[in-house]
């Protein structure tokens, strides 16, 4: 076979490999060139060309190596082989190559073979499908690297094919294709398939938008170096080594968005980007990436929401670079900061990733960049119709510390996420902090590009409904630690000062006895919340004391016999004074308190409107009290014959005192706008107000208000609600 026509080949085959490599392509070419012989393309040339045009692509825009070249100039034999050979003549055939190319070409090769068997269904079936037929061959992934490169040499050179096969393969390379190419970091290969399968599906909006392209290329030239001028100047002064390239938007980018923004050529404002490469050593690397960032961003004003940090945390597949967008003249440019070694990934993938840390130094170190480029593979999602961003996964923001540092969050983290992100003890301690500058709470949402500050007080500690607050697992978990941690100290200290009483009273009770008493006398579920109240003296001893004596002396028995003897009369009482109401069985309330003895109670405060209860009491007549009070269930479930119904009169009129806590942001002017829309908007008159400074730049007070009735407590903590700067708003008595 005349080996002078795969001469270029060749030559990069020696560029690349070592000589015992040489020797093995140039018995593949052998090989397959007369096992080919007479076969041709649709132009005439030998079908060996399309497998050498392959290989090139291979070595050079894809970097794989020896095995997956010699296994590209044999693909062809062994697919047509698979088609039209009887079984035992094609088995022999592979035995045959296996026994001079090795076990990991004839896999290749019976790979590709089996991807050009499958028939799959046209439209978007295929590409639902898709997913599973590269996890069936990802028993050796480079088969579909291999033929990401098979597929870019037909779409070069798809003029040469009958028009009818255009459109199916067009629609595979932009649909399929370049899907799997996006996701394995082959960017490059992305783009030139898509911008070739648009020339073919849509030939006119592509001629458009090339005739667009060439008419701004003049101007753009003359922007870019305008742009340049002040950080190419200032790189060189800082001493950094490095070179500009500025790439232009694919035809395909620019026709997506033009198709999905509604807008003509002119409407797309990142047409171009500028890329900065640097060489400098590893360890160098993240350093001079963030101090290119800074000196572009000195002269420019860079968009936070377009501000991209896969240097500190790389993609997935690899990727890794700084991108930002910048206004200058009016217009947005993207920028792009990257090293050396970051561009030979984002040229060539994930393959090139694994090569630049030393594929060819062994194979282990070959072995695991198959097995990550395998892990991605299985990590694609099912449905492959739908884009890869290039953006960072939705539902994720980049906020920044005041020293610069970026922190990447989950989309709705609040201020305190942001804390505890920095370090769990800032995360205890924070009592609020600034936002861009403005005081904020430890509930506020940060959004992408806020540069935060945060603010911590000594006494403060994690509440249960800072959960609330928060969206991170990292930050939920400290603060469930952490209360858990109180409530066994609380346990701990309420169990021992409890111990120690018992034995100074010298009660005849051991402590799990005295302890199970309380909890049913206060209807709690645990014993550990009895030591809790104790420790955090919610529950005073002298009411401990004075309990367990009547319980130890047998007086609470003679109290509960007593009260369910009263209880008795009362029922007989009550049943008569029911037969004798006509009907009337609930207390009437009247604006007239003093005709009648019964009384507001003060711990709930009810007003006309609230739902109520009456309570008869032993020396004052009736309480009325709030069906909400803190007391109605113990009073309900202790006391039953002592609760009678009760209403308040219709149209009856009075004015009752509310007091109401309002916390809002700590701005000039706030408690006059407070009052302004209490006394001048509603006319109600203001019985005292009284507000101090709280955490988190706010301020916190309460106002008491007379109100002819509870709707108009609700018209007035909606109407403080709305103005600009209150925070909350709620009823405490």
């Amino acid at each position: 076979m005349d080996l002078a026509r795969y001469e270029s080949l060749r030559a990069l085959v020696r560029e690349n490999f070592s000589e015992t490599t040489q020797q093995l392509v140039d018995q593949a070419l052998d090989y397959a060139g007369e096992r080919l012989a007479g076969l041709e393309r649709y132009d005439g040339s030998p079908l060996l060309c399309h497998a050498a045009a392959v290989a090139r692509i291979v070595i050079e825009e894809v970097g794989l190596g020896r095995n997956s070249t010699v296994a590209t100039l044999l693909h062809d034999v062994v697919r047509l082989a698979h088609k039209e050979l009887p079984a035992e003549e094609f088995l022999a055939l592979m035995s045959d190559i296996r026994a001079r190319f090795g076990d990991q070409v004839a896999g290749i090769c019976m790979g590709m073979a089996n991807i050009s068997a499958l028939k799959l269904k046209a439209a978007k079936e295929q590409a639902d499908n898709f997913r599973d037929l590269i996890v069936s061959y990802a028993e050796d992934p480079r088969v579909i690297l291999v033929k990401l490169a098979d597929r870019l040499e037909v779409m070069r050179s798809l003029e040469m094919f009958p028009r009818e096969k255009w459109r199916k393969k067009s629609w595979e390379s932009m649909n399929l294709y370049a899907q799997i190419a996006h996701k394995l970091g082959l960017y490059e290969i992305k783009s030139e398939l898509e911008d070739i399968a648009l020339k073919y599906l849509e030939p006119k909006d592509y001629d458009h938008i090339v005739a667009k392209l060439e008419e701004s290329a003049a101007e753009r030239r003359a922007f870019i170096a305008r742009f340049l001028v002040p950080v190419e100047e200032r790189l060189r002064a800082l001493g950094m080594k490095y070179h500009i390239k500025s790439r232009t938007k694919s035809v395909f980018s620019i026709w997506t968005k033009m198709r999905k923004q509604h807008v003509p050529f002119e409407g797309v404002y990142d047409i171009f980007a500028l890329r900065i490469i640097i060489d400098c050593p590893r360890e160098e690397e993240k350093r001079q990436c963030w101090t290119a960032y800074s000196v572009v961003t000195d002269f420019y004003t860079p968009n936070p929401k377009r501000m991209r940090d896969w240097v500190s945390i790389p993609k997935s597949n690899g990727y890794e670079s700084l991108h930002t967008t910048v206004s200058a003249e009016g217009r947005w440019v993207e920028v792009q900061i990257r090293t050396e070694r970051m561009d030979e990934v984002a040229e060539r993938g994930i393959a090139a990733h694994w090569r630049y840390k030393g594929v060819n130094q062994g194979g282990r170190t070959s072995e695991m960049w198959l097995s990550r480029l395998r892990e991605l593979m299985e990590d694609t999602t099912h449905s492959l119709a739908q884009r890869f961003d290039a953006l960072p996964a939705s539902g994720e923001i980049f906020v920044f510390t005041p020293n610069g540092d970026l922190r990447k969050l989950p989309e709705g983290a609040t201020l305190l996420d942001f804390a505890f992100d920095i370090h769990t003890s800032l995360g205890a301690t924070c009592a609020g902090g600034r936002v861009n500058g403005r005081p904020a709470s430890i509930r506020d949402r940060l959004s992408n590009g806020d540069i935060v500050e945060i603010q911590t007080r000594k006494d403060q500690t994690p509440k249960a409904d800072w959960l609330s607050a928060v969206v991170t697992s990292k930050a939920r978990n400290k603060i469930k630690s952490y209360l858990r941690e109180e409530q066994a100290k609380h346990t701990r200290m309420g169990r021992e000062e409890l111990e120690r009483k018992l034995k100074n009273w010298k009660f005849a009770i051991s402590i799990d006895e005295a302890v199970a008493y309380l909890a049913k006398h206060f209807k709690l579920r645990l014993g550990t919340e009895v030591y809790a109240l104790l420790a955090t003296q919610k529950l005073d001893f002298m009411t401990v004391k004075e309990l367990l004596s009547r319980h130890l002396s047998g007086q609470a028995e003679e109290e509960r016999r007593a009260a369910a003897a009263e209880a008795e009369r009362q029922k007989i009482e009550q049943r008569a004074a029911k037969e004798s109401r006509s009907g009337q069985d609930a207390l009437v309330i009247d604006d007239d308190l003093s005709k009648i003895r019964y009384k507001l109670a003060k711990c709930c405060n009810p007003i006309r409107g609230d739902e109520v209860f009456g309570f008869v009491t032993i020396n004052s007549g009736v309480t009325i009290h709030r069906t909400d009070c803190p007391n109605a269930r113990r009073m309900r479930e202790n006391y039953p014959y002592r609760v009678i119904e009760a209403r308040w009169r219709q149209g009856a009129e009075g004015a009752f005192r509310v007091v109401l806590r309002v916390v809002a942001a700590d701005t000039t002017g706030m408690a006059n706008h407070i009052t302004e829309v209490i006394s001048r908007d509603l006319r109600l008159n203001i019985r005292s107000i009284n507000f101090e400074a709280a955490s988190g730049g706010c301020i916190s007070g309460s106002v008491a208000v007379e109100v002819p009735g509870a709707s108009a407590v609700d018209t007035l903590v909606h109407s403080l609600s709305r103005i600009k700067g209150v925070q909350r708003v709620y009823r405490i008595n």
